[in-house]
């Protein structure tokens, strides 16, 4: 992580941030820059402690794992996927660019569609299962239906969206301060009103559930690697590259492993009664009547911070893939509003068809998710630290017929192996690898995904080297 900073130009922000976010996939200028470490910290913290990561840390019991050993598997997933998505995190103050526009560097500026589609598909996949989980919270506290619920909740996230960059992270800081009184509400009932000491006690250690645990907390912290430098390229260029990754890390790290606990618990408590009432049981634990209604306004804050963030992410997804065939640095604010109109629209609509089989859908996707953007992430680190070493040439990334070209073929053709190679290793309800039986049905195909693709990805530029800046060229500031 010991990327030059001497390359940056050291300008001292002299810009108030407006409320109203005016830049989109366009390079931050170092006098506009603003925010903390401790802004990305509680963004991340806040961000996962919802009611979705609860639910995802609950699968590690409901599909077979005991409460000791599926809190171990979770959290040693969660330290591996995290450092992979923090890793991303700290490109973003050094390039102040949204995270998907740099993967120009590996796939070329048309290659790069290819990942940012699956991107979107992943925003899409998150918003509509924490659109689902929203609504429900919605539906019990105004006594509406769940469908109802669910389209209020999607215009609450419009709203915020089109705000941006400023309005999430303070969201992200509140909804750390309501997240922690809820969290400690929520053990504080638990474990003075249940026997969690027997529910430790029964252990029952199986390769296949601990690794199971491992990626689904895993693929958790992995999804956020594709947008988490969106939410950190306003910070100062001189951000030391250390401190935002353990800033966002632990942020992520901590928060999330927070919830899974409590969805562990949860799961462990209510057995059978779990699936498919997921928000109703868990704020049943909690109490009932007024202070059951304050818990349902938390769960539907806490899904308003991390909805956001991905539509946030799948407008600048969007916008993305047109500039590269249009060769433009940003777009107009009204096709910022169609983008985020779009995708938000579509992922309430999908949370709408598949709201009654949310549970069974939600973790089929969640680990199908881990095949196709391990092994982006494995080149995208793999080049900005090992390759290029953070030396972008920023201005090439918007010209088809720049340093890095239309196709980058190395770049893609890894990635299409860095998927084949997983594909023996997958275990999901929409396909299952032919290695998956003999393994005793254990998805390890995150670890093959991580690892071989790096390791090709590195080999095939000793081979085939890229065209690699001096040093990091920055856009002309005005």
């Amino acid at each position: 992580m010991n990327i030059d900073d001497s390359t940056q130009q050291h300008v001292k922000p002299t810009a108030v941030a407006p409320l109203i976010e005016s830049r989109s996939i366009d390079y931050i200028p170092e006098a506009e820059r603003h925010g903390s470490l401790f802004s990305q910290f509680t963004l991340w913290f806040g961000a996962n402690l919802q009611i979705t990561a609860i639910v995802t840390g609950a699968l590690a019991v409901v599909l077979g794992g005991d409460v000791f050993w599926s809190l171990i598997g979770l959290f040693v997933g969660q330290v591996l996927g995290g450092a992979v998505m923090a890793l991303h995190a700290a490109q973003g103050p050094k390039l102040g660019l949204p995270q998907m526009i740099s993967s120009r560097v590996q796939f070329g500026v048309y290659g790069a569609v290819l990942p940012i589609i699956l991107v979107c598909m992943m925003y899409v996949g998150f918003s509509a299962g924490g659109t689902v989980l929203a609504g429900q919270a919605i539906a019990q506290l105004v006594n509406v239906s769940d469908w109802f619920g669910i389209l209020i909740f999607g215009v609450v996230i419009i709203t915020i969206t089109v705000c941006g960059y400023r309005v999430i992270h303070g969201l992200g800081k509140l909804a750390s301060v309501v997240g922690i009184v809820i969290f400690f509400y929520l053990f504080f009932k638990i474990l003075y009103g249940y026997d969690v000491q027997t529910l430790l006690e029964n252990r029952h250690f199986t390769l296949t559930n601990f690794l199971l645990a491992m990626s689904l907390s895993a693929s958790w912290q992995i999804a956020f690697g594709p947008y988490v430098a969106d939410y950190s390229r306003y910070l100062p260029s001189n951000t030391s590259t250390a401190k935002a990754f353990f800033a966002v890390g632990l942020g992520s790290v901590v928060g999330t492993q927070a919830s899974m606990v409590l969805g562990v618990f949860a799961a462990a408590i209510a057995g059978k009664q779990f699936a498919g009432h997921e928000v109703a049981y868990i704020v049943g634990l909690g109490s009932t009547g007024v202070i059951a209604g304050l818990l349902f306004l938390g769960i539907f804050f806490g899904k308003v911070t991390i909805t956001a963030l991905n539509a946030y992410g799948s407008f600048m997804s969007l916008a993305t893939i047109v500039s590269g065939f249009r060769g433009k640095h940003s777009v107009s604010p009204g096709m910022r509003l169609f983008f985020i109109i779009l995708m938000v629209g579509f992922s309430t609509l999908i949370g709408l068809l598949g709201q009654h089989e949310f549970l069974k859908l939600f973790t089929a996707f969640l680990l199908f998710l881990l095949a196709f953007f391990t092994p982006w992430s494995a080149i995208n680190l793999v080049d900005y630290y090992l390759v290029t070493k953070g030396r972008y040439d920023l201005p090439a990334l918007s010209d088809p017929n720049g340093r890095y070209g239309r196709w980058n073929m190395t770049g893609i053709l890894t990635y299409l192996f860095g998927i084949v190679v997983q594909l023996p290793f997958i275990a999901t309800s929409f396909y299952t690898g032919s290695l998956v039986e003999s393994l005793g049905g254990t998805d390890i195909s995150w670890i093959v995904g991580l690892l071989a693709t790096g390791v090709v990805y590195f080999v095939a530029t000793r081979f085939w080297p890229p065209s690699i800046a001096p040093a990091l060229i920055l856009p002309e500031e005005r």
